[in-house]
């Protein structure tokens, strides 16, 4: 069918109901889609989702396009396909009720041709609401891609190739093609379907055919068994993928012969690839054991807010990759299609998870009003997205549910559990439960002290402490959630790693998953990992940051001893904006964290230097158990010469010894402190401070930093200097205060302006910093340790400069050429 992108052309502005106001529309703005219609709202201490949304309000929001159809549609089939709409989206087309979807993530089609007038403009309104329905930074609108789809009566039904390889060995695998045919004439039609499968370097490498015959109004499956020679298969370090080229034709007759005429042709991507799954052997992918190094991650794409642009979804697992990990768990909503693209192209393995809540509430008006008459729809829509993506392993059917821990509840996770196994047996199923959240009638016996004030969860765990691991592995907790555990594949196990060891005895065929763990904790976690063959992997809380929750993983330094009973709540006050709990920042830096856990998996051979903040030495602090050190990779600060400092080098080696100027200072053996760190206190004088790394008395590698100088630049560097002129791609320019050697200038922020010429308009601008007031939609923004990041969106193609300015330095400017897709 042919497929083109529906995104341009919008108008979006906030909504009221006919019966309200019969005029309206005079604050609507052009946009281009995706599109978060809260991010440029007005933040504020006194909003009613306070930090849970990162002090961003809700809103009633409306999305309103006119678009022609020529008359020619009138012999044609129209479908409109929506990625995702935040939240209980309704669509009209003409002013007519077409269709409405309560989640906010998943995909939905609309057959248009009820609707449509031929031969002249046509109209679309998507209204979308978000109030008290989210735990976290959901943001409003149609947030993901949309296309227009159009076809023949007789076509290959929206999402209708299947492709599995149910037979995989180093000399042939057999690749089996199922495709869907509908015809909506009021014939019956004979059809041919046929597919060809290419290579990467486009080399046909299999073929099929088959005829296909359709009574009227209904539709059939044909299924094409085809055998792939010596294939290349798919896995983290070499994701080969493969198009399936498949064509719906049928015969006519022109002259004395029958000639082939093609209604409809699909390409689809897949890759070859097989998955087990025994306690022996742990997860094995093509037969090799891989261990999961996960990260969760939310759906906000940080400075564009919940606009799921397709290179900003490409982008993130480009550096997640990067950063060492080789899988995320999608927290806690089914993971965008851009981003599956790109965990297919980059060897990413996927967890996409489907809910956050199933019958019980976690937010007064969240997802769970929905669920019991729309989850179904929901899971097919989910596996159907899924389905073809190599990427995908594992479907988690929730979150932390409550329902979990009784026996009634455990119904609904094996009525889930079942239908994802009927739409899809070819992976596995989880639930990310936590011990705490099951059992919740016994939590008051747990705390001590006062209960007054907030107690949600994550403040629960925070006064909890290590008492939530004892907790989760009880044997309360294992009676009531044993036959939750039951029904999945995989158990997910959210804070309670002090299960991983016992339930291999008490549960010998269980395996295990850490869906979610302390990031402070992975060299105990990864330990426990490649200790235990039965322990798949583990997912950090959270790879990338996020907004909302804001304050979950901050540091507080107080000046006059302990905080106050943590029972008053975890999150922090306006005007915190992240949760601040991430290995990388909402700009896609790599924070030291990141480099700790690198070290850890034993993917980093070279030493990392980790400077804690000197002008807070020595006073006291307050973290959360998701919260790390408040340090940062930099030997320039804005304090005396002489100033006590505390220096972590993360490392896998034996020793490391530091030197200031080349001149030794001392020499620390790692592990000391906490595993893979050195732990040095020093005094802070600039100059060339470098770690260098032993181990059995031989150099392993070393670190450098240096002290910026007095003079001041800015840098600014686009990641690509070529971009398609179209609405999947940006530009990502990064913008960094340095001295005329290129020193990072940590210690002296200030305030830069961007200006963006040429076919372009800027996106997004920000930084890491957890507590802000700045905009997003400003075209300034204060540097955070030296920092920023612009983000800049092509409208056409033609050359982008990109210029910066900052107090007392010289303009700085990044070429950007977009060119025609």
């Amino acid at each position: 069918m042919y497929r083109q992108s529906f995104n341009r052309g919008w108008t979006t502005g906030p909504a009221e109901t006919s019966f309200a106001s019969a005029v309206g529309g005079e604050d609507d703005q052009e946009v281009t889609l995706p599109h978060d219609s809260v991010r440029d709202l007005a933040r504020s201490a006194t909003v009613s989702e306070g930090a849970h949304t990162g002090y961003f309000p809700g809103g009633y929001f409306h999305y309103s396009k006119s678009f022609d159809v020529p008359e020619a549609f009138r012999e044609k089939s129209v479908f409109l396909e929506f990625e995702g709409v935040y939240r209980d989206a309704v669509v009209y087309i003409n002013e007519e009720f077409v269709a409405q979807r309560p989640n906010g993530y998943s995909r939905f089609h609309i057959k248009c041709d009820p609707y449509l007038r031929y031969g002249q403009p046509n109209s679309i309104r998507v209204e979308a609401r978000a109030h008290l329905d989210s735990r976290w930074y959901s943001g409003a609108g149609i947030h993901r891609d949309t296309h227009l789809i159009v076809g023949d009566p007789v076509h290959i039904a929206l999402d209708g190739v299947r492709v599995t390889t149910p037979q995989v060995d180093d000399e042939l695998a057999v690749v089996v093609v199922a495709v869907t045919v509908v015809n909506e004439e009021r014939f019956t039609r004979t059809m041919r379907v046929s597919t060809t499968v290419a290579a990467a370097d486009g080399t046909t490498v299999a073929e099929g055919t088959a005829p296909v015959t359709l009574l009227p109004g209904t539709s059939a499956s044909a299924r094409l068994r085809l055998h792939v020679p010596r294939p290349a298969l798919w896995d983290i370090d070499s994701p080969h993928l493969y198009v399936a080229r498949t064509t719906l034709s049928d015969g006519e007759v022109g002259g004395d012969e029958a000639v082939d005429r093609t209604v409809d042709e699909e390409h689809t991507t897949f890759g070859i690839r097989t998955l087990q799954l025994d306690p022996a052997r742990g997860l094995r992918i093509n037969g090799r054991t891989v261990k999961l190094r996960g990260a969760c991650i939310h759906h906000d794409t940080g400075l564009l807010g919940a606009a799921a642009i397709s290179r900003a979804e490409e982008r993130r697992i480009e550096i997640l990759k990067a950063a060492g990990f080789n899988a995320v768990r999608s927290a806690h909503n089914p993971l965008s299609v851009a981003a599956l693209d790109a965990c297919d192209r980059l060897g990413m393995l996927v967890l996409d998870e489907a809910f956050d809540a199933w019958t019980k509430p976690k937010r007064p008006f969240d997802y769970s009003l929905a669920f019991p008459e729309w989850w179904e729809r929901d899971v097919e829509a989910m596996v159907t997205k899924d389905f073809n993506h190599p990427s995908v392993i594992m479907y988690s059917i929730g979150n932390e549910i409550f329902e979990v821990g009784s026996p009634v509840g455990s119904t609904w996770g094996r009525r889930l559990a079942e239908r994802v196994r009927e739409l899809d047996d070819a992976r596995f199923v989880t639930n990310a439960v936590n011990g705490l959240v099951a059992v919740p009638d016994e939590l008051p016996s747990l705390v001590v002290g006062s209960t007054e004030g907030p107690t949600d969860i994550n403040s629960l765990i925070t006064a909890l402490g290590e008492k939530i691991n004892e907790f989760s592995a009880s044997q309360l907790v294992s009676e009531r959630t044993e036959e939750s555990h039951a029904v999945l594949d995989v158990s997910g196990i959210n804070y309670g790693d002090a299960r991983y060891v016992p339930d291999a005895i008490a549960f010998p065929n269980r395996l295990i998953l850490g869906t979610e763990t302390f990031p402070g904790h992975i060299d105990e976690l990864w330990r426990l990992v490649s200790e235990n063959s039965h322990v798949l992997g583990d997912f950090t809380w959270t790879g990338w940051d996020y907004l909302g929750e804001s304050g979950v993983g901050r540091t507080d330094y107080l000046d006059d001893g302990p905080k106050e009973d943590m029972l008053g709540g975890i999150h922090d006050v306006f005007p915190a904006l992240t949760a601040g709990c991430a290995d990388i920042d909402i700009t896609g830096h790599r924070r030291p964290m990141s480099y700790y856990r690198e070290t850890v998996f034993g993917l980093r051979e070279q030493p990392y230097i980790a400077v804690h903040r000197p002008q807070f030495h020595g006073r006291a602090m307050f973290q959360t158990p998701w919260s790390w050190a408040d340090a940062v990779s930099s030997w320039s600060w804005d304090v005396e010469a002489g100033s006590p400092v505390t220096i972590d080098v993360y490392s896998s080696a034996d020793e490391v010894e530091l030197l200031l100027d080349g001149a030794p200072l001392e020499r620390v053996k790692v592990g000391g402190h906490k595993a893979c760190v050195a732990r040095f206190a020093s005094a802070y004088r600039p100059g060339e401070l470098t770690a260098v790394a032993y181990r059995a008395g031989v150099e392993t590698g070393r670190c450098v930093l240096r002290s910026a100088g007095a003079d001041l630049r800015v840098a600014v560097a686009a990641d690509r200097s070529e971009i398609r002129a179209d609405d999947r791609d940006l530009a990502y320019v990064s913008i960094e205060l340095q001295d005329g050697e290129g020193n990072l200038a940590s210690h002296r922020d200030r305030k830069v302006r961007v200006e963006v010429t040429g076919p372009s308009v800027l996106a997004g601008l920000g930084t890491g910093r957890t507590h802000t007031e700045e905009r997003f939609d400003a075209d300034f923004c204060t540097t955070f340790d030296g920092r920023a990041m612009a983000v800049v969106r092509p409208t056409g193609p033609g050359t982008i400069h990109v210029r910066v300015r900052a107090e007392g330095c010289p303009d700085a400017t990044a070429t950007v050429h977009a060119v025609e897709a």
